[in-house]
This record gives structure tokens, sequence and C-alpha cells, in this order.
């Protein structure tokens, strides 16, 4: 399956954002496939198409960031043909 998730930097956290992932990349458990992101204009949310067959693995992922950002993670469903 296929998810959007937005992460919204905590005020006055995006700095420490950018220098953690610069360290130690992603964080991504095993199961968990970045796809692509896109950053808001202000650049205060960025928003990451991501694909799972384990849905649970976000709250592993979640946990290594979530003192520096908010998460919605949202389940994609194809329109049908």
């Amino acid at each position: 399956m296929k998810y959007i998730v937005i992460e919204t930097f905590r005020p006055g956290c995006k700095a420490l954002v950018y220098e953690r992932f610069r360290q130690q990349g992603r964080m991504l458990p095993d199961g968990l496939r970045y796809i692509d992101s896109w950053l808001e204009k202000d650049g205060d949310r960025c928003f990451q198409l991501m694909e799972t067959d384990v849905p649970e693995l976000f709250e592993e992922w979640i946990a290594s960031w979530r003192d520096l950002v908010s998460f919605e993670v949202i389940e994609l469903e194809k329109p049908p043909s």
C-alpha cells in the first residue's frame, strides 16, 4: 500500500530536523520504503509518498522523529479505472 505522510515541523525545530537527517538519514525500518517528497513553499511541512505492506512500521519510524515533527499518515487508494 502507498501512503502520504504529512510532517509538520515543531516550532523552532526545522534546523534540527535537517541536522538529524544529515547525520542519520531517514532512519526507516526495513519494509518501509520512501518513494518521493515535497516541501510546502514556506518549508514548515513536508509531504512524503511512502510504501509498505506493514503499516505498523510507521510507528517505529515516527518514534525516531516525534520530538521534532508531528505526523499524519494517510493510506491511499487507487481510483477505479
